[in-house]
């Protein structure tokens, strides 16, 4: 059983920067593909980008050229940079790993999830 905790969390003003970092225990966390989502007040969970055991990357829209995902899979960590912050980038983010072999933006397709961390962008 995987367990994922979230760190890195904050405030931050309008065009700043922050990186969050997910570290894994309890499985074999090279063989996960892991996923990061967010979920602003009142808004659904929403996909935010994932990175394949590969190393390969796939990013939602929003936060595509702003956001990047890397791994480390000798300290079970998968880190989310996130540049350039805007308001609408203020949720909570969570990691999240999954069992399969190919990029999910799905929720469901994650077996285990961190319990998030709060990222706040003030102006």
């Amino acid at each position: 059983q995987v367990q994922l905790v979230e760190s890195g969390g904050g405030l931050v003003q309008t065009g700043g920067s922050l990186r969050l970092s997910c570290a894994a225990s309890g499985g074999t966390f090279s063989w996960y593909v892991m996923g990061w989502f967010r979920q602003a007040p009142g808004k659904e969970r929403e996909f935010v980008g994932a990175i394949l055991r590969s190393g390969g990357t796939t990013y939602a829209d929003s936060v595509k050229g702003r956001f990047t995902i890397s791994r480390d899979n000798a300290k079970s960590t998968v880190y989310l940079q996130m540049n350039s912050l805007q308001r609408e980038d203020t949720a909570v983010y969570y990691c999240a790993a999954d069992a399969g072999t190919i990029f999910s933006r799905i929720s469901g397709a994650y077996e285990h999830w961190g319990p998030g961390t709060q990222v706040t962008v003030s102006s």
